[in-house]
């Protein structure tokens, strides 16, 4: 004989056994770590890019993927326990932005968890990946061809102050390697110009402030920043103290000439991070990243603030206005 309570307990443990067991046959939401050396705020229209590749892709953030962010804050000796953190929480793919640190960083955490990177250097070099076409390993990603434009950014810089004895170069040492390739290309860039440099290193804010005001004190008639994570998250800051200083500078993003740089050459940052979110969309659908070629980034712009420079006092030559991809006025 079943007492009623028991019949109770039995009949709901029978109604809800097959919720259960259909709640443990759901497959788990893939999540994303996504490892930068930056800060949210700093990275946010670049994470949208990001978002959006995804979407491409098949993937929405909170519906049908997770994302687990890591940021650095520009601190870059914190990004390998930031990278193995993510390992520990066994993600499905890491997703390294924010300059050749965080790839780096990741690939020391990890060989067995696919890895999709953006990086501003050669990735062949930086033993992240076997050939470009052939990655092997867990790791492949989007080259911006970042630190290889110091060169062509003088070259811009040299045309918009040709008198000017000495130009300024800042650069992060705290970011090896790419701070020596981005020396090695403006140094022999120089030489091929006869173009006098002085360089000058920023790995903080004051550090920032003290080295535009050398550039003032040795008389550099104008100063390029050098592409760099950090300094990409402070560029409202650097813009400040170029217009305190009267400075002239060029710096990587189109971004930094809309907030009130004076000009700007580099790759379309955002259309790099949205074919990053399409690869991590591939990844999650189980491709190998041994299997997926390194994308060579193949949008390159040249902004010139015509309002920036009105309150300079500088002249922007005919021939650099027509090389401009996008003036502002």
């Amino acid at each position: 004989m079943i007492r009623r309570r028991e019949f109770i307990t039995l009949l709901g443990g029978a109604a809800a056994w097959p919720l259960a067991a259909r709640a443990q046959q759901q497959p788990a939401m893939p999540v994303v770590g996504f490892l930068n050396s930056t800060s949210p705020s700093a990275w946010k229209p670049f994470v949208d890019a990001f978002r959006k590749g995804l979407g491409e892709a098949g993937y929405v953030e909170g519906r049908n993927v997770a994302i687990e962010y890591r940021w650095a804050e520009g601190h870059y000796d914190r990004l390998p326990a930031l990278a193995a953190d993510l390992v520990r929480r066994q993600v499905a793919v890491i997703v390294a932005t924010g300059g050749t640190r965080s790839a780096i960083a990741a690939k020391v955490a990890t060989e067995s968890i696919p890895i999709v990177f953006t990086i501003g250097s050669d990735p062949v070099k930086l033993g992240l990946v076997a050939s470009l076409n052939q990655p092997g390993g867990n790791v492949t990603g989007v080259n911006l061809f970042i630190t290889q434009m110091e060169g062509k950014r003088l070259g811009l810089l040299r045309e918009l102050v040709p008198t000017a004895a000495l130009i300024a170069v800042l650069i992060n040492r705290n970011n090896p390697p790419a701070a020596t390739t981005q020396l090695k290309d403006v140094q022999e860039t120089a030489r091929a110009l006869g173009q006098q440099i002085h360089i000058l290193h920023a790995g903080s804010e004051a550090e920032l402030e003290a080295a535009v005001a050398t550039a003032r004190h040795v008389g550099a008639g104008a100063l390029l920043v050098a592409a760099d994570p950090f300094f990409n998250s402070r560029h409202m800051f650097i813009i400040a103290l170029m217009a305190r200083h009267a400075i002239p500078a060029i710096f990587e993003q189109r971004e930094h000439a809309l907030a009130g740089g004076l000009m700007s050459y580099g790759t379309n940052l955002s259309d790099g991070y949205r074919q990053v979110g399409i690869y991590t969309g591939r990844v999650l659908k189980g491709e190998k990243p041994a299997d997926l070629p390194v994308m060579q980034s193949t949008k390159f712009e040249f902004v010139i603030n015509l309002t920036t420079a009105k309150a300079l006092g500088v002249k922007i030559s005919d021939n650099l206005l027509s090389l401009a991809d996008e003036v502002i006025e």
